[in-house]
């Protein structure tokens, strides 16, 4: 089968010829509808190198950690799933046996060290190819709903998701502010999910207007980035702050800038990798404001992502490329000429 293959750091991933993978005991082969292309992706065949960068993530595998497909064939041991039934798949794959992975969390996998990859995409053969094999309890329904638009939601739905519903204490109760700064993929399902859970006036910054016209279509009062930012955005909250910031670059700037606008016993989540630092002091900080990251979500919130999925309630706005195209994807993905998230469609 064809695949788009991490073959080497320091260089674009290829098209290649792989073999079609068997479903292992305990293991589902899916039939691919879509796969999303991730920044994360271009991290680690761009910036990491066998010096630099976890060991899991040693090249060659096909990437593709935004999954969605339908059930092909079923392994060894596996009951209760329909062939041609649609799923998302969930990319984190942990140990399975620690406190974390019981809770569905395996991105914070106890034994993580030890796992010889650390998701379907990002050193086992993920969902860029035609077919691809994961456990049967990586698998979320789908039900009606198209996989192929869905494939993002398996990151970038699922991580903000996470992000905001840790941060849920801090929204509840009427005039709550929620602030979004960043409207690229992930930051346009932020702005929709805040609004489908959420009573809160979210506002939303960026520096591209088009990206502002966008998420004021899903409900969003903008910000353009510049001269009088923070000014303007503590404005739209009457002078007290925002109650909870979600920063999705996490460059300096931005991670300055949520400091700047958060409200007293506010909370900032960094969300985005651009790994920007922040010098705090207690003077210079409104008290009791939790600065936090994040990373990824648990299975049970991608279940509940997929039924925002399905009630209409988000929408990850997607580019879709053939396989053959999958390389011009990236490229787009790394120029930022895309107008959506780029999900590759491998069977058209």
């Amino acid at each position: 089968m064809k695949a788009l293959v991490f073959e080497k750091y320091q260089s674009a991933p290829v098209l290649q010829e792989v073999p079609q993978p068997e479903p292992g005991p305990g293991e589902v082969l899916l039939k691919v509808a879509g796969a999303g292309a991730c920044h994360s992706d271009v991290s680690v065949y761009r910036d990491f190198s066998d010096e630099v960068g976890p060991p899991q993530l040693a090249p060659s595998f096909v990437l593709g950690h935004e999954s969605a497909g339908w059930v092909e064939a079923l392994g060894p041991g596996v009951s209760g799933l329909e062939v041609g039934s649609a799923h998302l798949v969930y990319g984190p794959m942990g140990c399975g046996r620690c406190a974390a992975c019981s809770r569905g969390q395996d991105t914070y996998c106890e034994n993580a060290a030890t796992m010889p990859h650390l998701a379907a995409g990002l050193g086992r053969d993920g969902g860029m190819a035609e077919y691809v094999a994961v456990p049967a309890r990586n698998l979320v329904p789908l039900g009606d709903a198209d996989p192929r638009a869905a494939a993002p939601l398996s990151d970038a739905g699922l991580t903000p998701y996470h992000a905001i519903k840790l941060a849920l204490p801090k929204l509840q109760g009427a005039g709550r502010t929620a602030l979004v700064i960043g409207l690229g993929g992930l930051g346009q399902v932020a702005v929709q999910i805040l609004r489908a859970v959420t009573g809160a006036t979210v506002i939303a910054t960026d520096a591209k207007p088009e990206a502002m016209a966008k998420a004021e279509s899903y409900g969003a009062v903008t910000v353009p980035a510049g001269d009088g930012q923070a000014e303007a955005i503590r404005e739209i909250t009457g002078g007290r702050g925002v109650d909870a910031v979600f920063d999705l670059v996490g460059a300096a700037g931005t991670v300055a800038l949520a400091m700047q606008v958060v409200a007293l016993q506010g909370r900032v989540t960094v969300v985005g990798i651009a790994g920007g630092v922040f010098e705090w002091s207690f003077f210079t900080v409104p008290y009791e404001v939790e600065l936090t990251s994040t990373y990824w979500g648990t299975i049970e919130e991608l279940h509940e992502v997929a039924a925002l999925y399905r009630a209409g309630k988000i929408d990850p706005g997607v580019q879709t490329f053939s396989l053959d195209e999958a390389p011009e994807a990236y490229r787009l993905l790394e120029a930022g000429e895309l107008s959506g998230r780029a999900v590759v469609l491998p069977h058209g």
